[in-house]
């Protein structure tokens, strides 16, 4: 990983411009901030963006407001579209000063689409860019961390268990894999990360569902693919940890509890 780079985009007319990237499966780009505002949304796919230890997964029905001059990191598990609206601080009136998530609409999706256009008139698009900007509604979700460890013996547990999150080993076993005791990486987990063994493994698990859930996995399935026995055991730990339900969290609504209960003996 390179240093954080700043990135500029050029200047339009009114406050907003549009810009398009295609990403590959698995791209992601170097920490980077941006002289403007940023509002990052999947035109196609489904993206990540990770501020810190906070990540964000962002399907088509959620886009991410990245204050200026936040450094931050995109980039997708699967092939993607990023689609990027860049505010220019001095001429925009949204204020906030932290990265929020926030609800895309139809008709969101479709502003959008229309401001990025080339030949839109100076005057069509203003009057669009104060309608995107009346549609800004923040999400009451919370981003899940997963802080990054420094010592090698618990970076070593980290990278097998970001690697395979269903791995279903113990604290004790993966202990034993680096050679130190059960005491020594739990006091070694709490002071390079901040989380006992348990809750960090979690917010693994999280992550890795959120991507699998945002690409239209039932609910089921993508249980088993990150180490949970049940549907209902994944749901409770979504819930316990972030605070809503992953359907809330990724469509603002409760489908995906429908469809766990559906597809549950699947």
């Amino acid at each position: 990983m390179t240093d954080a780079v700043v990135g500029a985009v050029p200047a339009g007319v009114g406050a907003i411009v549009v810009g398009n990237l295609p990403l590959a499966s698995g791209q992601w780009f170097v920490p980077h901030s941006h002289p403007q505002h940023q509002l990052a949304w999947a035109r196609r796919g489904v993206l990540g963006v990770a501020v810190g230890d906070a990540y964000w997964v962002l399907p088509r029905t959620r886009a991410l407001w990245l204050p200026a001059g936040v450094i931050h990191r995109t980039g997708a598990t699967r092939d993607a579209v990023l689609c990027s609206l860049y505010f220019e601080p001095d001429r925009c009136t949204q204020d906030w000063t932290q990265p929020t998530p926030v609800g895309v609409n139809g008709l969101l999706a479709h502003l959008i689409t229309y401001l990025s256009r080339e030949q839109l008139p100076a005057d069509a698009r203003l009057r669009a860019e104060a309608v995107v900007l009346d549609l800004l509604r923040p999400l009451p979700t919370t981003p899940i961390d997963v802080p990054d460890p420094a010592d090698d013996r618990v970076r070593a547990v980290a990278d097998a268990l970001l690697t395979h999150p269903e791995d279903p080993r113990s604290l004790e076993a993966h202990a034993r894999a680096v050679g130190v005791s059960r005491r020594t990486l739990t006091r070694l987990f709490v002071q390079d990360t901040g989380m006992n063994f348990d809750r960090w493994r979690t917010h693994v698990r999280l992550r890795a569902a959120l991507s699998l859930l945002a690409e239209g996995q039932p609910v089921s399935r993508v249980a088993r693919s990150v180490g949970y026995t049940t549907p209902s055991a994944f749901l409770a730990a979504f819930r316990r940890t972030v605070g809503t339900s992953p359907g809330r969290y990724l469509h603002g609504d409760a489908s995906m509890e429908a469809s766990a209960e559906i597809d549950g003996d699947e």
